[in-house]
């Protein structure tokens, strides 16, 4: 198990708009999101840092409240709401609340999430695989000294790879520019569980 501070962050930003007909709700959001990624842009996140999500339209509806004899209307519809969702890899952790907070400002307003990870994390995995390997054999020596028996060759070594999982963020809400959106990166623990079968040998 090793752990290491993060140096990329990935966001996942979403509009969300509503209006009586799907025309008007689609037009709202397109605009939104589009001050999103220009914004992002003059942040200085590539565009290979951007790619949507999430895209959909839905018909929204209402329930007629029941009538005295009893008897219940149709679902009527009432509007349309549009989602789109954008994930960006912000590879500066510092810069993240302010991404945060400008993509907030400028009309994301559907929640998201937020995953602290490593753009190249195989150095952290070789040295939790190694430490595992070395913790596993350690293990076979001791409980082969206590049945009295050796150990022999290596007959099979297979692994299990752990990586960390996102985190959910917060209810979005509107930062006045002033503030600072508080960020807490933490530390990213890799963790390799090695299965080693061993020979035995008798004393």
């Amino acid at each position: 198990n090793v752990e290491i501070a993060p140096d990329m962050a990935v966001l996942n930003l979403s509009v969300m708009r509503q209006a009586s007909t799907a025309r008007a709700a689609l037009t709202a959001n397109s605009a939104a999101m589009a001050k999103v990624l220009d914004a992002m842009a003059a942040l200085g996140i590539a565009k290979r840092d951007l790619q949507t999500s999430t895209f959909n339209i839905q018909p929204r509806y209402t329930n007629p409240p029941r009538q005295n004899s009893g008897a219940t209307e149709a679902p009527k519809l009432v509007g349309y709401t549009v989602r789109n969702a954008v994930t960006v890899r912000v590879r500066d952790i510092s810069r993240v609340g302010d991404v945060l907070d400008t993509s907030v400002s400028l009309g994301v307003n559907d929640g998201g999430g937020i995953e602290f990870t490593n753009n190249d994390p195989s150095a952290a995995i070789t040295e939790a695989r190694t430490a595992a390997m070395e913790k596993a054999l350690s293990k076979a020596q001791t409980l082969a000294k206590a049945a009295g028996v050796r150990v022999g060759k290596i007959l099979e070594i297979s692994e299990q790879h752990h990586s960390p999982r996102p985190m959910p963020m917060a209810r979005m809400t509107m930062y006045d520019k002033a503030e600072s959106v508080p960020i807490a990166a933490g530390t990213n623990s890799y963790k390799v569980t090695v299965n080693v079968t061993l020979a035995i040998k008798q004393q």
